[in-house]
């Protein structure tokens, strides 16, 4: 395939050949005979945005499910609503979070609804909530897990940190993934890392099958526990770091750590440490200090970073990948929970870069948007729905905004260009980015290519002169 008359970073107006899944030319370049011309009418073409950081199968799972936190539920009368929704069998809600009805138990769920067994899940991801009938029926034929939390002798309805013992529970097949693989096709990405700390084998042949059968085309780094076997296989799965998911209420023995991180770089592997508070970040900063630092470490989120953190991230030489999208999602929470002398170390952006910092973006999805678009638009603003800015100095100009979704996701200190020899993943806009940088949104993507192959076009072409006759539109 001929990409014609696309600008390329810097501003060139070039054409792109792509052959066998990567680029093979860039020039002026005539189309051979019966060669498809896909008319870039002068758009950026970009490498295909990387999701640095998402969960696959619960962004499946929760766009199946009732929204019941922010934006959409808002407070207690909408909250009980969403919850009414007419049916039989389990509902399942996600995105709650405590400002919308309190802290719940199942005494609060039962008081919505008995009708029908219930289970909403914390916007953190971290913790399930169930009415008197979900209690019944995850416990009707195993025994009580340590994470159901348990008050006077009777269960409350919260359940902690156990999702793989809810899993095997309710007997869930993880979902199918064609609707997430075209929503970020939609966006211009074109591969993602999911990092659930849970993945093993059966999520690995699920994905493996997945892209078999073409329902997600993106190209996978595949991160998890240590069961994890070696997945880089031609179907686009590669292994990715272990990762380690700490809990500031509950940290493992320091020495557990240290061993955690030795394990994985005697296996080849990188670690990845979720830091999500300002306590796990300075344990795990301590705990690569102890243990040693590879090429390629990384802490995700590195939600609250104060100077004496960052001074050490980056005197360690370790990696952030970060979702910038959450001060416009979440800030106005932030500055009625976080105290105000921490908010301007939330989600820092331009303060890892001046140090030094290789720095990426994810989405973290479904516990925040997947669009990538919204996120740069969310670095380069640092406001909250509301219109309040929270850290303005951390704010990333347009272009360092899009460089975090095109780092190279197996050595993120690289960043990815349309050159020959590059996979022809490519994402091409609408418009130069002259005009594209400042109205950042997946509205400006025109069309997403993967390993060669057209997998979104927004604009159907009209019959490209190719090769001295007319064809078809790619």
């Amino acid at each position: 395939m001929l990409i014609r008359n696309a600008e390329l970073e810097g501003g060139a107006i070039c054409d792109v050949r792509i052959d066998r899944e990567g680029i093979v030319a860039i020039g002026q370049i005539a189309a051979c005979d019966g060669e498809p011309v896909f008319d870039g009418d002068g758009g950026l073409l970009l490498p295909g945005l990387h999701d640095h950081h998402i969960h696959v199968a619960a962004l499946a799972a929760a766009q199946a499910s009732v929204k019941c936190g922010p934006p959409e539920v808002n407070g207690p009368d909408d909250f009980a609503a969403a919850l009414r929704t007419a049916g039989s069998g389990w509902l399942r809600a996600t995105g709650y979070h405590e400002s919308v009805a309190g802290l719940l138990d199942a005494n609060a769920l039962d008081r919505i609804t008995v009708d029908r067994p219930v289970r909403v899940q914390h916007r953190s991801g971290r913790m399930w909530f169930f009415n008197s009938p979900g209690l019944d029926a995850i416990l009707a034929n195993r025994s009580a897990p340590p994470g159901l939390e348990r008050v006077d002798g009777g269960y409350t309805g919260r359940l902690f940190d156990e999702d793989d013992w809810l899993r095997a529970t309710l007997g869930s097949a993880p979902p199918a993934f064609a609707a997430i693989g075209t929503q970020l096709a939609r966006s211009g990405v074109t591969g993602l890392t999911d990092m659930s700390p849970g993945n093993g084998p059966l999520i690995a042949r699920h994905f493996a099958a997945e892209r078999a059968s073409g329902s997600l085309p993106q190209h996978v780094l595949l991160a998890g526990g240590f069961d994890l076997v070696d997945t880089a296989t031609p179907d686009g799965i590669s292994l990715g770091a272990a990762k380690l998911h700490l809990h500031e209420a509950d940290l493992p023995p320091f020495d557990d750590v240290i061993a955690f991180i030795h394990r994985a770089h005697a296996l080849g592997r990188v670690v990845a440490v979720h830091c999500a508070t300002e306590v796990e970040l300075i344990y795990t900063l301590a705990a690569f200090a102890e243990a040693g630092v590879a090429p390629g470490d990384r802490i995700e989120h590195a939600s609250v970073t104060p100077d004496t953190a960052l001074a050490d991230i980056a005197r360690l030489g370790l990696i952030v990948v970060t979702q910038p999208h959450f001060i416009f999602e979440r800030g106005d929470i932030y500055r009625t929970d976080v105290e105000s002398r921490d908010q301007p170390f939330l989600y820092r952006l331009r303060a890892f870069l001046d140090a030094g910092i290789t720095l990426a973006a994810g989405s973290d999805a479904p516990f925040g948007s997947a669009d990538p678009w919204m996120a740069m638009a969310a670095a380069t603003s640092r406001r909250t729905r509301a219109g309040a800015t929270i850290g303005p100095s951390e704010a990333l100009t347009p272009e360092r905004a899009l460089d975090l979704y095109l780092r190279d996701p197996e050595k993120l200190g690289q960043r990815r260009r349309v050159a020959i020899g590059a996979p022809a993943d490519l994402c091409l806009l609408d418009r130069p980015w002259a005009s594209a940088r400042s109205a950042l949104s997946s509205d400006l993507v025109r069309a997403t290519f993967i390993g060669g192959r057209l997998v979104f076009n927004r604009i159907d072409q009209p019959p490209a002169q190719r090769g001295g006759r007319v064809y078809p539109p790619a």
